[in-house]
């Protein structure tokens, strides 16, 4: 008669591989800034769609859209200078 071998072992595999498969929770800060983060996405994309040429003047205008987008959403603003003219 064979010995039974114990099933703890087995037990232990099984659920530490189902820890391990299981999505980890999303913190509320990671979502803040995923929302945050899109939403200067958005409004970039809104900027390009109103100002679509790339001259120096549609440029600065592209630029000043996207921060008035991000002020009346209450993102930060970044104050990038603008290139210097060839």
């Amino acid at each position: 008669m064979q010995a039974r071998r114990p099933a703890l072992p087995l037990i232990a595999l099984l659920g530490a591989s189902l820890l391990a498969l299981a999505p980890l929770p999303t913190r509320a800060d990671q979502t803040q800034s995923t929302k945050a983060w899109s939403q200067m996405q958005e409004c970039a994309r809104q900027a390009n769609k109103k100002f679509p040429d790339h001259t120096p003047d549609g440029n600065a205008k592209r630029e000043a859209a996207r921060q008035e987008c991000l002020r009346a959403h209450r993102l930060p603003v970044t104050n990038v200078p603008p290139p210097a003219q060839q």
